[in-house]
């Protein structure tokens, strides 16, 4: 009975430990390519092709966020000036494919990490005293 205890034990513990801090550097360099791109900091290209006839159909060069939605669409957000965006959706089928290239590249510092108060977000406190 004591080994049967212990060897719960040890698969727990040998569970606790695999799932704790086993994030890889590209991992975490990865995610954070992916946000900067998301945030419209990295200019990229996108290409969708009839993969039929090999051509492509469309082709967009800037800074975009992309996503997949639940109706089998492509749907990119572009910034084409200050506070200006555009949104383009693209369908998906059996014979498109897309292809999303990185241009500019991106500095991104595995070390960094930022904290964003949104003021409207925050609500605002009246302090009063009682004498």
């Amino acid at each position: 009975m004591k080994k049967r205890i212990i060897a719960v034990l040890m698969c727990v513990v040998v569970l606790a430990c695999m799932l704790c801090g086993c994030q890889r550097q590209s991992d975490r360099v990865a995610y954070n390519i992916s946000k900067e791109a998301d945030n419209f900091n990295v200019t990229r290209r996108l290409e969708v092709i009839n993969a039929r006839t090999d051509k492509p159909v469309f082709e967009l060069i800037g800074n975009f966020a992309i996503s997949n939605n639940s109706t089998n669409e492509l749907e990119v957000t572009v910034e084409v000036g200050q506070g200006v965006y555009k949104k383009h959706m693209v369908y998906l089928n059996e014979w498109t494919i897309y292809v999303v290239e990185d241009v500019s590249g991106a500095y991104v510092d595995k070390y960094h990490y930022e904290v964003n108060f949104l003021p409207e977000m925050i609500v605002p406190v009246t302090v009063t005293m009682n004498d």
